[in-house]
């Protein structure tokens, strides 16, 4: 970072069931010794989680570091997208798919990474009339996942969602869906469509896992349609990439999308959109992030 850094940490309490309330001291005392002032802004609800990453954006922090889970992280891409601030993510959530991204599993790792000055552009996904995207935007089956496992107070963790992957194949069900790209339209009786500028969600499925956050465009995985046995075979691969080999899903990369067709819900960093259709598109080096060492995305 420069000579002189400005830093604002925004902490989501309620994160992993309270563990960013009870680390906010250690990490705000960390972060301390890598900057030259650090403004302090903690918020009980999305609103205020939105409203304090906007007042620290608008003060002119030069970086933002959110202790929290995606959603935390969600808002306050909505606030640093197309400004000079830049994001940190300290993971303290569920899934923390876009602090994996960006290579910090901890306050140190942040840390280092202010210290080394490692701060990268990165693309971002924006949805036409709605919000930005760091991470996927999913529909079909996996955004009814998700809905099931927000719903869910047991387990914590990726195996939240594993055990509401189950849960959903008994309402499985495919729809036909129209994906238009500027190559093109396709249209196929599908059961998921996943549009990726970083290659996981869901507490590390790396459901695009040939996904960057530096080429410009989305990858996007659609699941065509299947018999539940050809899916619970399918489901081990998620966790390693290898779905992507299978002959009943298709692979596209574009710059925009359309996605029509089903009445399926969208969801985008893990948070609820709205009905299909929608149009997104990949923004170049719409974001600045603070990176760590095992970073995927930067």
């Amino acid at each position: 970072m420069t000579t002189s850094t400005r830093a604002a940490l925004l902490v989501c309490p309620a994160s992993g069931r309270g563990r960013a309330a009870r680390v906010a001291g250690t990490v705000a005392a960390r972060l301390r010794t890598a900057v030259d002032h650090l403004d302090l802004h903690v918020a009980s609800s999305a609103e205020g989680t939105a409203e304090a990453a906007r007042r620290a954006v608008a003060d002119g922090a030069d970086v933002l570091v959110v202790l929290g889970g995606d959603g935390g992280a969600h808002l306050a891409v909505q606030a640093c997208a197309g400004t000079s601030t830049a994001l940190a993510v300290v993971p303290a959530g569920t899934g923390n798919d876009l602090a994996t991204a960006l290579g910090t599993a901890s306050a140190d790792d942040v840390v280092d990474a202010l210290r080394a000055g490692s701060l990268r552009s990165l693309d971002l996904g924006r949805v036409r009339g709605g919000p930005w995207f760091a991470t996927v935007l999913c529909a079909g089956f996996d955004s009814a996942v998700n809905e099931r496992a927000n719903a869910m107070r047991w387990p914590a963790g990726p195996r939240r969602y594993d055990l509401a992957i189950l849960a959903e194949l008994a309402a499985l069900r495919a729809e036909h869906l129209v994906v238009e790209t500027e190559d093109g339209v396709v249209e196929l009786d599908a059961l998921l469509v996943a549009v990726g500028n970083t290659t996981s969600y869901g507490g590390g499925i790396p459901v695009c896992p040939g996904a960057s956050t530096s080429d410009g465009l989305f990858d996007l995985t659609v699941v065509g349609a299947a018999p539940r046995r050809t899916l619970l075979r399918m489901l081990p691969t998620l966790r390693t990439g290898r779905h992507v080999d299978h002959p009943g899903v298709r692979t596209f990369r574009a710059r925009s999308v359309r996605l029509s067709g089903p009445s399926w819900v969208a969801y985008a960093d893990g948070e609820r959109l709205r009905e299909v259709p929608l149009d997104v598109e990949c923004v170049p080096g719409a974001l600045t992030a603070v990176c760590g060492p095992l970073s995927g995305a930067c």
